[in-house]
């Protein structure tokens, strides 16, 4: 079964463009897999140690693992997850001809509720995007421009932080960025005047110090001249959110802030669903449960610190 597994997750990789994250998620729950078939084999005896092959595996012993994962307590979203793994990863199998009959096909899953996570009032995003201005440093030049980006933006932390130099375009009254989402999915986002402005500054003052004569392309980089990693980026905005006394602020919260004061501010969902690179227009649809021109128009038209 380990060697179907990491088939499966260099096909992912490969050929589908799933993240890291997506593929270290799916590498944990089909390792939790394998180890529940290794454990009903005998302890004793022949086959004692050994893993049932994959093509041996039935409905019913799948279904039977549904019920090990829900005997475990999990929550049901955790189960669902763990269930998608096993079915695409049976789903791969037949598909490439390496089983015969697909025993995950009909397999059950428990059924999610789709919720949102917390989102912050303009006021709290004004509060929160205040706090580096207390500062003079170029870490807090780098803070502003970087809270400024993602609210601006609605990206990822890990579209963010895999941004480069060549990502942006500041010149003109088309300023932008450039980022690479989910399935390699690429978009263009326009970026306001005041996200722009903060980045002007980051860039011509602070930048350059962090750097310390390093040459690296990152564009958002720590006090070693180093790409800013997504931990980083967490912690950053957990102390400001902390100093402006908000709870639970993530770098998610802000891309959730994002989508939903754009559709607040009357942005077509299409609009919103291509600002945010989501596949399915489902997932942007969430969003009005919180409250065709050109995307810059709609964007300077919605985004409240665009005007």
């Amino acid at each position: 079964m380990e060697h179907e597994i990491q088939q499966f997750l260099t096909y992912m990789a490969a050929e589908r463009g799933a993240s890291a994250n997506t593929i270290s998620a799916y590498r944990n729950d089909l390792a939790q897999l394998r180890a529940y078939f290794i454990e009903q084999q005998p302890r004793q005896g022949e086959g004692a140690g050994t893993v049932t092959p994959i093509e041996e595996i039935d409905a019913e012993q799948l279904q039977e693992y549904i019920v090990h994962l829900r005997e475990q307590q999990y929550a049901p979203a955790t189960v669902a997850r763990k269930v998608a793994a096993v079915k695409s990863l049976f789903s791969y199998l037949r598909g490439e001809g390496l089983i015969v009959v697909n025993p995950a096909e009909q397999l059950s899953s428990p059924r999610v509720g789709r919720s949102l996570p917390r989102t912050l009032t303009i006021q709290e995003v004004d509060v929160l995007l205040e706090q580096p201005g207390r500062w003079d440093t170029p870490e807090a030049a780098r803070d502003q421009a970087m809270l400024e980006m993602l609210y601006a933006t609605g990206m990822r932390v890990s579209e963010f932080v895999s941004l480069d130099l060549s990502s942006i375009e500041l010149q003109g009254q088309r300023a932008s960025v450039r980022c690479v989402g989910k399935g390699r999915r690429e978009r263009l986002i326009p970026i306001h005047s005041a996200a722009v402005a903060a980045l002007h500054h980051y860039l011509q003052e602070a930048r350059p110090k962090l750097a310390r004569g390093r040459r690296d392309v990152a564009l958002f980089i720590n006090r070693r001249g180093e790409r800013l990693t997504r931990q980083g980026v967490w912690l950053i905005i957990k102390n400001y959110a902390q100093e402006a006394g908000i709870a639970g602020v993530t770098p998610h919260t802000l891309r959730h802030s994002f989508a939903t004061h754009l559709l607040r501010g009357s942005a077509p969902l299409r609009n919103v669903q291509e600002l945010m690179g989501h596949a399915n227009i489902s997932t942007t649809q969430l969003y009005t449960q919180l409250t065709d021109e050109h995307l810059r128009d709609v964007y300077d038209r919605a985004h409240p610190r665009a005007s």
